[in-house]
């Protein structure tokens, strides 16, 4: 009886989230490829969600549309775009015009970039509604504690004050500290805070040290000596703020994820630290069970990590596909087909050796596991 309240739980918990979850990312994707290859009038033979046998299908107009079977993926399938088609052999020219190997290859550049780019857009959207409708949660700008000797120490810093500006910017969050100081360089600020219901300025002298940063490294950073007090506050904000703020926001995880991805070349991060499906799907269960308002970054997030994995230069990856086609326009002629299926061989096989180890990884941290096999 526990084994069967045990799976349950993880299939109404876990697997559902995951499904809807990961769902909305592959829905996005194929619906950039989907929309840009109509745009240039590609003809669309079949637009699913899933792998597999077809759930339910429907024909309108010239598209198949499906769900399937194995909810983990997604495919757009348009005339011409395998070159082993037979499909567009013999066709009348005005059909053939609808094939996407008949295309401009610039246009079918547009076609693949097209969903990597929808899964960015899409976190956009996330995080601008979260912000509009939920505000912007930030840690308060209040100081918890000043480190003795240093110069926030000296220059007369209390644990207490609110720090209201720094060199004439307001501040809203404590993060925004960091970057001002970072910003000045070592350079004089005047930093204004609020104790006792008044307005002090108080001039401080940042100092140069060496901190870790997100992947464990030595930088150089500059320095006041003081640390949050851990309370936190809502910004209510505006349509454009928001967007502004879901801007930042989505450039930052970009960044950090291409970061994070250069980093593992380097092997600076470890291989150890990659998660699948499986992580995603406890992670997704876990924010869903606690609040939309943790599990729509989240989304996000992943949304980012799906479209710039998708564009890694590898074959099988739409990243793969846009070399080959970068490579045509540059030779003003198609790779030839052996190459092609050579290079999506090597592909597939990386990726299926990157799903093994992120599938390895999943499981030997996920404790739910031991609970119904321990």
């Amino acid at each position: 009886m526990d084994f069967i309240l045990s799976v349950i739980h993880i299939v109404l918990y876990y697997l559902l989230p995951l499904v809807a979850v990961l769902g909305l990312m592959i829905f996005f994707h194929e619906l950039g490829h989907f929309l840009v290859a109509k745009y240039f009038g590609v003809t669309v033979l079949k637009f699913a969600l899933g792998f597999g046998p077809k759930l339910v299908g429907r024909i309108v107009g010239e598209t198949e549309y499906s769900i399937r079977y194995f909810p983990l993926g997604g495919f757009v399938k348009m005339l011409g775009e395998d070159a082993t088609d037979e499909e567009t052999q013999d066709l009348p020219p005005e059909e053939a015009e609808g094939s996407f190997d008949n295309k401009h290859v610039a246009k079918r550049i547009a076609i693949v970039a097209a969903g990597p780019l929808f899964n960015l857009v899409l976190a956009f959207f996330l995080f601008c509604g979260l912000y509009l409708f939920s505000g912007i949660h930030v840690m308060a700008p209040e100081i918890g504690q000043v480190t003795e000797g240093s110069p926030a120490h000296r220059a007369g810093l209390l644990k207490g004050d609110v720090i209201v500006s720094v060199d004439g910017k307001d501040i809203e969050g404590w993060s925004e500290i960091r970057e001002v100081v970072q910003d000045k360089a070592g350079n004089p600020l005047v930093i204004t805070v609020e104790r006792d219901n008044k307005f002090i300025n108080i001039n401080v002298i940042p100092e140069e040290s060496l901190t870790k940063n997100e992947f464990g490294e030595d930088v150089k950073s500059f320095l006041i000596g003081i640390v949050a007090s851990g309370k936190s506050k809502v910004l209510e904000v505006g349509p454009l703020h928001a967007a502004t703020k879901g801007i930042a926001e989505t450039w930052k995880w970009i960044r950090l994820t291409c970061l994070v991805i250069a980093k593992l070349f380097q092997g600076v991060v470890s291989i150890k630290t990659l998660g699948g499906p499986i992580l995603i799907g406890q992670m997704t269960g876990q924010l869903a069970q606690e609040s939309l308002s943790y599990l729509i970054p989240f989304m996000a997030i992943i949304s980012i990590n799906l479209g710039i994995l998708n564009l890694v230069p590898i074959p099988i990856l739409d990243g793969g596909l846009i070399i080959f086609l970068l490579a045509e326009l540059l030779l003003g002629k198609p790779v030839s087909l052996k190459t092609r299926e050579l290079a999506q061989k090597v592909g597939l096989a990386l990726l299926i050796f990157l799903m093994l180890i992120v599938t390895y990884n999943d499981l030997s941290r996920i404790k739910i596991f031991e609970k119904i096999f321990g």
